[in-house]
C-alpha cells in the first residue's frame, strides 16, 4: 500500500522530508499541513550511513537552490571519515560546491594580464574559499538493550549559524519513545518553503500498529524563537511553527481490503527465483483506508501574537491559533500492482491512487462556506481542500523502476484552472536484493527544484 501512516506522522512532529539542504538528507513537514507526496518522505536510513554504504570518499550529487546564488544548485556530498565500535561510532561528512569555484578560477584566468606567479597564487586563494564547502559530524551511542542517542553538528560556510542537534530512541515492547532536540530545526511547508525554527523540542510516544490496525501517538513540543524563512520574499510562518509550548495526543485506525491477491505466485513457479524486492512481489488489487483524530493543546502561546513585532512577523498578529484543537483526518487508497518483479522486462506495473483529507473540521467549513471559499485565499488554510495522490511505477530493465508521485488539489480541480499539480516527484530506483527491499533512488522535485540521491529501506 502507499504510505497510510503519512496521515498521523503529517499531524504529528514526526514526518522527515527527503531534502539536500541538510546533511543529514531530512526536514521536518509543517505539523497540520496536506500530506506530502509518498516520494517525498525521507529515508529510514540515517544519511551517513548511507553515504558509508556507497563508501568512503564517493561523492553523491544533490541539488538544491542556494542563497548567494552563484554558489549554484549541484553540490557533491560524501563521506570523509567514519570510527566505529559494537556500540559507538562517529562520521563525518562533506559537501563541495564547484559552480562558484570554477566561474572564478575562469574569470581570474581570463582577466589575467600574463600567467604568472601571482595569478596562480590568486587562483589557489579561490579553492580555499569556504562558501564552497559544510562539514557534519554524526555520532551514535547504542545503549544495550534499547536505547540509542545521536548528536549531530553541520556548519555551513556561508553561513554563520551551525546546526546542532540530539536524538534520544528508546524502544518498549509495544511503544517507541524519542525525544528530538534541534538548535535551529528546518522545516518545509506544503508549497516547498523552508523555515528555520531556532529552538526546536519534541518528546513523543508512539505505538507500534496493532494487528487490529490501531495506533497512537502522546508527546510534547516546544518551539522557540520567530522562525525564520529561507527564502526572504515569503516572511508570514505557520502558526503551528510560532513559539509556544503544546501538548498533543493523535490516533488512528486503518483497514486493508484485497479485492485479489496473488500471494504464493513466485514460490509456485520456481523456488531459485527472487523478486527484486521482496515487499513488490505479489500482484494484488486491493482497497485501504485510514481514519484518525488528533487533540492539541497550547500549553503556553510563548509571546502572545499581540506583542510580536509586526516588522519581524508581518500579519502574525491579525492570525489566530486555538489554544485548543480537536480534528478528525483521512485517507482512502486503491492499489493495483501486476506482475512480480522477478522478469528482467514488464514485470512490474503499479498504480497507487489515494485520497486524503488532512483537517475534516477546515474542510466542512470549506463547504459550508462555499460562497465565500470562491474567493479565499487557499493559503489561508492549505489543510481545507482534501489532496489526491497518484502514485505510477514502472519496471524499466530488472531492477530498475521508474516513479511518479503527483498530489493534486480538487478545490482547484473543481474550479477548472486546469489540472492544479501542487507538488510532483519524480525518480529512478534500483533495487537491492542483497537488501529484501532496499534501493538506491535518485529524485527530483520541479516545485522545490531539489534532488538526491538515498539509499532507502522498506518504502513500502
Amino acid at each position: 500500500m502507499a504510505k497510510l501512516r503519512t496521515g498521523i506522522d503529517s499531524a504529528f512532529w514526526d514526518l522527515n522530508v527527503a531534502s539536500p539542504r541538510c546533511h543529514d538528507g531530512w526536514a521536518k513537514a509543517v505539523p497540520g499541513g496536506p500530506f506530502p507526496v509518498d516520494g517525498s518522505v525521507g529515508s529510514r536510513v540515517l544519511r551517513p550511513q548511507q553515504l558509508s554504504f556507497f563508501g568512503n570518499g564517493i561523492p553523491l550529487p544533490t541539488l538544491s537552490p542556494t542563497s548567494p546564488k552563484d554558489l549554484g544548485s549541484l553540490a557533491f556530498h560524501s563521506l570523509l571519515l567514519k570510527l566505529s565500535s559494537p556500540r559507538w561510532w562517529l562520521a563525518m561528512t562533506g559537501q563541495f560546491r564547484p559552480r562558484k569555484l570554477i566561474s572564478d578560477v575562469k574569470n581570474e584566468i581570463s582577466n589575467a594580464d600574463d600567467f604568472g606567479l601571482s595569478t596562480v597564487k590568486d587562483v589557489a586563494k579561490h579553492f580555499i574559499n569556504k562558501s564552497l564547502f559544510s562539514f557534519g559530524l554524526t555520532s551514535q551511542f547504542a545503549f544495550p538493550p534499547s536505547t540509542s542517542m545521536l548528536l549531530a553538528l553541520e556548519g555551513h560556510g556561508e553561513k554563520q549559524t551551525l546546526r546542532r542537534k540530539l536524538m534520544l530512541f528508546h524502544k518498549l515492547p509495544d511503544h517507541d519513545l524519542t525525544l528530538e532536540a534541534a538548535w535551529p530545526q528546518l522545516f518545509v511547508d506544503h508549497m516547498g518553503k523552508y523555515w528555520d525554527v531556532p529552538e526546536s523540542l519534541s518528546v513523543d510516544l508512539s505505538s507500534l500498529l496493532s494487528e487490529s490496525g490501531l495506533r497512537y501517538h502522546v508527546g510534547i513540543h516546544k518551539n522557540g524563537g520567530i522562525p525564520k524563512a529561507m527564502n526572504a520574499t515569503y516572511s508570514n510562518p505557520p502558526l503551528s511553527l510560532l513559539p509556544g509550548l503544546c501538548a498533543k495526543a493523535a490516533f488512528s485506525h486503518e483497514k486493508t481490503k484485497y479485492f485479489w491477491r496473488d500471494k504464493s505466485a513466485v514460490e509456485q513457479e520456481n523456488e531459485e527465483v527472487f523478486p527484486y524486492d521482496d515487499r513488490l512481489k505479489e500482484p494484488h488489487a486491493a482497497v485501504s483506508g485510514i481514519i484518525g483524530s488528533s487533540f492539541t493543546s497550547w500549553i503556553w502561546n510563548g509571546k502572545s501574537f499581540s506583542s510580536i513585532d509586526s516588522r519581524d512577523v508581518p500579519e502574525v498578529s491579525t492570525s489566530k491559533r486555538s489554544r485548543i484543537n480537536t480534528d478528525l483526518f483521512g485517507s482512502v487508497c486503491y492499489t493495483f500492482q501486476h506482475g512480480k518483479f522477478t522478469e528482467k522486462f514488464g514485470d512490474l506495473t503499479r498504480v497507487d491512487t489515494r485520497l486524503d483529507i488532512s483537517s475534516a473540521t477546515a474542510f466542512a467549513k470549506k463547504i459550508l462556506n462555499c460562497s465565500r471559499s470562491s474567493t479565499a485565499d487557499p493559503r489561508e488554510k492549505p489543510s481545507a481542500s482534501p489532496r489526491l495522490n497518484l502514485i505510477f511505477q514502472q519496471q524499466i530493465a530488472g531492477p530498475v523502476v521508474f516513479r511518479a508521485d503527483s498530489r493534486i488539489s480538487l478545490e482547484s480541480f473543481a474550479r477548472k484552472n486546469g489540472l492544479p499539480i501542487e507538488d510532483f516527484i519524480c525518480s529512478l530506483s534500483y533495487s537491492l536484493t542483497s537488501l529484501q527491499s532496499g534501493k538506491v533512488v535518485a529524485w527530483y522535485s520541479p516545485k522545490r527544484k531539489e534532488g538526491m540521491v538515498e539509499l532507502r529501506m522498506y518504502e513500502f
